[in-house]
């Protein structure tokens, strides 16, 4: 495996080594503060502020993941002599990237609701603005990834909202009900276009094939 290839590892193994794991044990506070709230079971009393503060981190590396594989797919699809654009159009991506991420920890650390819902709408921007590029590929691994995010994004903005308004947060339960479910379909879509991506020196024989009709052309004579 070349270091490109490495690169293409990143994204999934993060996501199964940090975002998988605070799903987990986001869902899992999560499901022990409602039923402390609404059928008093003895939960500890940390488990609201815990699941409050797991729940930031989630959508936060969130956020993080798919700027990091937008970033990916966009750099190595090909040498920088032959990237489209040349360094104009490169500077202005990454502008867009950091831009993003500024956002993100803007969003974090800002108190009124206004700045918060702009720095989120701001971030999310970065994220369609990047994933909207020739050399990210479009399929539903990637629109569901884009919604997930946005649903986050939404949630972390409004969260000191969520803590008082019972409105909201029914309306944040029906938001993490659609993410959870979309992290599922994230996970199967994700394994499923691992198998799809070849390593860097196989590409040319690989996208050499019909994927429409689903063959590939002949070996050379001789070839064994």
């Amino acid at each position: 495996m070349t270091a490109v290839d490495w690169l293409w590892l990143l994204h999934p193994a993060l996501a199964v080594v940090i975002i998988y794991p605070l799903i987990g044990m986001v869902l899992r506070l999560a499901w022990q503060t409602r039923q402390r709230r609404v059928n008093k079971v003895k939960h500890p009393a940390v488990v609201g502020h815990d699941h409050s503060q797991l729940g930031r981190w989630l959508a936060a590396s969130v956020q993080c993941l798919v700027l990091i594989a937008l970033a990916v797919a966009i750099g190595s699809k090909v040498p920088l002599a032959e990237f489209s654009g040349g360094i104009g159009r490169a500077g202005l991506l990454v502008l867009v990237l950091l831009g993003s991420v500024a956002s993100l920890v803007a969003l974090w650390f800002s108190q009124a609701l206004s700045l918060r819902l702009v720095f989120a709408l701001i971030s999310w921007a970065g994220v369609l603005g990047l994933g909207a590029q020739p050399e990210v590929w479009k399929q539903d691994h990637y629109w569901s990834g884009v919604v997930v995010t946005g649903l986050m994004l939404c949630s972390l903005a409004l969260r000191p909202e969520i803590l008082r308004d019972l409105r909201l947060r029914r309306l944040h339960i029906t938001f993490s009900v659609l993410a959870a479910a979309l992290f599922v379909v994230q996970g199967i879509t994700g394994s499923r276009d691992l198998l799809e991506i070849p390593l860097s020196w196989q590409k040319p024989a690989v996208y050499a094939c019909d994927f429409e009709a689903k063959v590939c052309p002949a070996p050379p004579q001789g070839a064994s």
